[in-house]
């Protein structure tokens, strides 16, 4: 049934309305605005019931819109097109995934190994950078606490034993002031020796090599001849930078090992040396023993002539070990090439050089006093200044403690050169003590075939000329004369 809206005002209490006759539809009234509004909401809700049932395409569409929740998933059944596709293409599909999948595998494959090459580049960067600093901290480091970092080196704080040096020995002469030339020992104003290490000749050249049939499978063996460990490398010449060891004699001679000794021979001669000089620049040696001129206060200008060279061989310094320090030895022995046996001479004999050679060498504690009638040695403002460990390890002096090695309060008085770097110090005074002469004296002083070694050596450099022999100084012939090589006074 239909209600009027009398009948609704009714039910709802209220009083109805009269109701107006409608006009005719030829009527062309114009509609107020609220009347306008009423239509357009009504428009509205038509359109809103006019929607598209579920399942529809825009319906379908609106719902894949929606995002996914996790758990509250409500189904929705995919459109006939898609479902049909989804069955028609199953392969192409899985294809694919297999494709997407393996794309990105190697993505993720050439990204790791970017981000690899990228962090071996930083490291490498970091290395370089690491190292540059490190360098730069180093230079900064003063080169005494790089000597003392060197110095806390196991090696040498210990006794070495064996060979500590070789290489090759000169002898000059220098005439004394306002003289051009010497013609005794007289005229002699100081004899220098002349130490200049070099590396074993092993070490340098190739080494005998003997293989058997087992050798060749582990590769060969080598074999070194006896004494080998004495014999230097060849002197290079004309080179300007050599490591040296200028030593002068107190006495301005070697003492005589055939003088003294002996059953009631009395004690071996002695004298005392000196290093005066430590350094690698031959140019400077060249100067200190050329001619010089200098002026004085009480006799104006004084003229000295050059050193004068008077012979050249090579040497070998040996430690022999022993039970207690004071009975350990340190031996100097040498063995001349030049000049030859032919030509010794006068200047030769007087100088106290002979052909081959050896002496036992030690070392004075700079803090022992001299004593003796004779009072030799160096004024305390000249004498050396050695390294607290030297003092304290090689002399037993430590100044911190109560007691010392030895009897004095300094320690020992003297002591042999238990470490090749106490010879690497100017104003270090050295006492020679003969031992023995002749080829098989220095076999005897060395040991362990290091004599005949020393001797097969300098036959064979004997065969340099003599300016050869001063090319191995850069010294030029003109600046320092070698004629008392043929044993003649000049």
């Amino acid at each position: 049934m239909v209600t009027t809206r009398g009948q609704t005002a009714a039910s709802e209490g209220k009083p109805a309305s009269t109701t107006k006759q409608a006009k005719p539809a030829s009527s062309k009234k114009k509609a107020s605005p609220t009347r306008k509004r009423r239509t357009k909401k009504a428009v509205e809700q038509a359109k809103e019931e006019e929607k598209p049932e579920l399942g529809s395409k825009r319906d379908v569409e609106e719902v894949e819109k929606e995002p996914e929740v996790a758990g509250g998933e409500k189904e929705v059944e995919e459109p006939p097109t898609k479902k049909a596709k989804a069955e028609v293409e199953p392969q192409e599909a899985a294809e694919t995934g297999k494709e997407t999948a393996a794309g990105e595998a190697a993505a993720k494959e050439e990204a790791a190994a970017t981000r690899e090459t990228v962090t071996e580049e930083e490291e490498a960067a970091k290395e370089e950078a690491t190292a540059k600093e490190v360098a730069a901290k180093e230079e900064e480091v003063p080169k005494e606490e790089v000597a003392a970092k060197e110095e806390d080196h196991p090696a040498k704080h210990a006794f070495q034993e064996g060979v500590i040096e070789r290489g090759h020995i000169y002898f000059f002469y220098r005439p004394k002031v306002e003289l051009e030339e010497a013609h005794s020992i007289d005229d002699v104003q100081r004899f220098n020796i002349l130490l200049v290490p070099r590396p074993p000749e092993f070490a340098i050249e190739p080494v005998t090599t003997e293989t058997t049939n087992v050798e060749e499978e582990e590769g060969p063996m080598k074999i070194l001849q006896p004494g080998a460990d004495v014999v230097p490398a060849a002197q290079p010449t004309d080179v300007k930078k050599k490591p040296f060891r200028l030593i002068t004699v107190g006495k301005k001679s070697l003492p005589d090992p055939e003088i003294g000794g002996g059953k009631g021979g009395g004690r071996k001669q002695v004298f005392w040396a000196t290093i005066t000089t430590v350094g690698d620049d031959l140019e400077e040696l060249e100067e200190g023993l050329g001619e010089r001129e200098y002026e004085t206060k009480t006799r104006g200008q004084r003229y000295q002539g050059p050193a004068r060279l008077a012979g050249r061989g090579a040497y070998a310094i040996v430690n022999t070990q022993a039970r207690t320090q004071s009975t350990r030895e340190t031996h100097l022995g040498y063995h001349l090439s030049h000049p030859d046996p032919e030509h010794f001479g006068e200047v030769q004999r007087v100088l106290g050089i002979h052909e081959a050679s050896s002496f036992v060498v030690q070392v004075k504690n700079p803090l022992a006093p001299t004593i003796g009638a004779i009072r030799a040695g160096l004024p305390s403002y000249r004498k050396v200044e050695f390294p607290d460990n030297i003092m304290k390890e090689v002399f037993g002096y430590n100044k911190e403690a109560e007691h010392t090695r030895g009897r004095e309060d300094y320690g020992l008085r003297f002591t042999s050169v238990e470490r090749r770097e106490m010879l690497d110090y100017e104003g270090v005074e050295l006492l020679f003590i003969a031992a023995r002469e002749g080829e098989e004296g220095l076999e005897s002083s060395l040991g362990e075939g290091r004599g005949e070694a020393l001797t097969e050596t300098e036959l064979k450099e004997a065969q340099e000329d003599v300016e050869t022999v001063l090319k191995e100084l850069a010294i030029d012939a003109e600046k320092i004369p070698a004629e008392p090589l043929k044993g003649e006074w000049i």
